[in-house]
């Protein structure tokens, strides 16, 4: 069976979303299939060998849906080679430490925990002042978080490029043995 992977994302803008999408297209690129979902509309995920899963993060916190997507397909995810991401800081920098080392929500660590991804990155991400709202746009200002895209492609494509690596070899190894056997009859030499 080729490796299946589910790029799940919990976006309230969009800034996440694209990010799964250019996680998903560059899984495609490097030969992987990948279905890019909305946590909310990811379903059942059964059909799938290996996931990415992540969200917007507002105030050390993940969308609904994203949370809902972890905890209830815990065991379905746990022992499945499995991949966390969080977006959300704005502003110059190195991501995890503009948001002081957190990299998923408190509340989610036991569950997370127990899956052990191979990998969590948080993302750099976006916050335009036309599409926030008054509350997060208040929110953004009492932390003097930077409005724009602050998103970095190249570190996303490569982080969804180290993982392709990482499932290509898993794919190839599931792979039946195609190659024509020798013969197992030896001709004698005369001597």
């Amino acid at each position: 069976m080729a490796e299946k992977v589910l790029v799940a994302y919990g976006s309230r803008y969009g800034a996440t979303a694209e990010i799964a999408e250019k996680i998903g297209d560059t899984l495609k690129k490097e030969g992987i299939q990948a279905d890019v979902l909305s946590a909310g509309k990811a379903g059942d995920v059964s059909k799938y060998n290996a996931f990415i899963i992540g969200s917007a993060a507002y105030i050390g916190q993940w969308r609904k849906d994203a949370v809902n997507l972890v905890v209830n397909n815990e065991k379905a995810l746990a022992g499945k080679p499995v991949w966390i991401f969080s977006s959300g800081p704005t502003g110059e920098g190195d991501p995890v430490e503009l948001v002081q080392g957190w990299r998923y929500p408190k509340k989610l660590a036991p569950v997370i925990e127990r899956i052990q991804p191979r990998d969590i990155a948080v993302f750099h991400g976006a916050a335009y002042a036309e599409k926030l709202n008054p509350l997060f746009k208040f929110m953004l200002n009492m932390v003097k978080a930077p409005i724009g895209d602050f998103r970095d492609w190249n570190m996303i494509e490569s982080w969804a490029k180290g993982i392709a690596g990482e499932l290509k070899p898993e794919a190839e190894q599931k792979k039946p043995d195609t190659k024509p056997k020798k013969s197992q009859s030896k001709s004698k030499k005369k001597k």
